[in-house]
């Protein structure tokens, strides 16, 4: 028997929901149901570069599935970058704040469309965010920075900078005199114009518009998922930190490999993820299931209060499965999805009501054979199973 689930829900991973649509068709229905409760909404879209990505292997010599195409013409994507931005604005809370995260293409052109819609007095900062990685030019300096371009909603933002501060640390700074303070503190002083100017190592330092100290993620970095265009996790933790507090509910409308999403859960925030992409989808799941099981998390008290949504469309793809099933255990051994020759993503086992499917079992990197174990008697036991291209199903088993 076929269910065709339009949701699924988790106990943990959240607490936050994903949808996997177009943002822009997404959006009439973001606004009706948070429309001025979104405290910080953080933006990657794609850049307009002309290019087509896609996911990386894990030696990065062959490309694997299709992410986007990155082809829109010029007015097209100023049109559809408008309706987002509106939208966004309307989402925000009047104490909430965006970042656009743009580079040199559109950068410009889309500063002004921000001041056009939030109003140049609610303009904040331009942040560069410079890095090393990447090719190096000779036609021309070598391009190595984006542009965040942030704005606030109104007069009423809420903003931290005390939050994402850092210790100044040991380093001596124009010729400081060092010395140490009754209470065993060291610090360094200066005499300028007959002013002593005096810091310590512990007091904090905060960062500026121009963000060097957070690396574009290497090839090898433990955070890669092999999702382009993904963006470290120490740079989403410091917009949601400064612009954000706890409980908040933070947005992301092109979600990608969900680094927003993840910050947010980490840091005790509500998210709200958008993405096109199946891929995106698969990845969110992955990566936030597999930070609600680290220790950390697990011993917090709050843990129950974590849910996760995903919700998605119910496409009707063909299924080829074989099972054997007992008392205690199913066990997958072939699965042919959407007659892809295609391993594996995702599997987990639940039951399903109302059209959403309710894990107790999820396998982040299934392999076949797979055992699943069953639950209650009184229960269908529901298989979901994703293959590589995110095409799913939902189907129960019985002897």
């Amino acid at each position: 028997m076929r269910f065709y689930c339009t949701a699924e829900h988790h106990g943990v991973g959240g607490p936050g929901s994903f949808f996997l649509a177009r943002s822009e068709k997404q959006l009439p229905s973001l606004i009706r149901a948070y429309g001025g409760k979104v405290q910080l909404i953080y933006l990657d879209p794609p850049f307009n570069t002309g290019d087509s990505f896609r996911t990386k292997t894990e030696k990065e010599e062959t490309s694997g599935m299709p992410l986007f195409q990155d082809d829109m013409p010029e007015e097209a994507y100023l049109r559809w970058m408008r309706t987002i931005l509106t939208g966004c604005h309307k989402l925000l809370a009047p104490s909430g704040s965006l970042y656009l995260h743009i580079d040199w293409r559109m950068s410009a052109k889309l500063r002004l469309m921000l001041d056009n819609i939030f109003g140049q007095d609610n303009f904040m900062d331009e942040i560069i965010w410079g890095y090393k990685s990447g090719g190096r030019a000779t036609r021309f300096f070598p391009r190595k920075h984006d542009t965040i371009l942030f704005y606030r909603k109104s007069r009423r933002v809420y903003f931290n900078i005390a939050a994402v501060g850092q210790p100044r640390g040991p380093e001596r700074r124009n010729h400081m005199k060092q010395f140490v303070d009754p209470e065993g503190r060291i610090g360094y002083s200066i005499r300028t114009n007959g002013k002593v100017y005096t810091y310590f190592e512990d007091d904090p330092i905060y960062p500026t518009d121009v963000w060097t100290d957070i690396e574009h993620l290497q090839q090898k970095d433990k955070e890669r998922l092999g999702y382009a265009t993904q963006k470290p996790e120490a740079l989403l933790e410091r917009i949601v930190l400064a612009s954000s507090r706890e409980g908040d509910l933070v947005a992301d409308l092109f979600s990608g490999s969900g680094t927003t999403a993840a910050v947010a859960m980490k840091t005790g925030r509500r998210f709200l993820a958008v993405d096109s992409s199946p891929l995106a989808l698969i990845t969110l799941r992955k990566r936030l299931l597999a930070a609600a099981a680290s220790p950390t998390l697990l011993d917090e008290p709050s843990l129950s209060q974590r849910s996760m949504e995903l919700h998605y469309p119910a496409p009707r793809y063909k299924c080829d499965v074989s099972w054997e099933i007992n008392e205690k255990e199913i066990s997958l051994t072939e699965a042919t999805l959407n007659r892809r020759p295609s391993p594996l993503a995702y599997a987990a086992i639940g039951y399903v009501k109302d059209r959403v499917f309710y894990p107790w079992r999820t396998v982040v990197k299934p392999k076949l054979p797979l055992q699943l174990p069953l639950q209650k008697k009184d229960v269908l036991p529901v298989v979901q199973l994703v293959n590589a291209y995110g095409d799913q199903v939902f189907f129960s088993v019985k002897k």
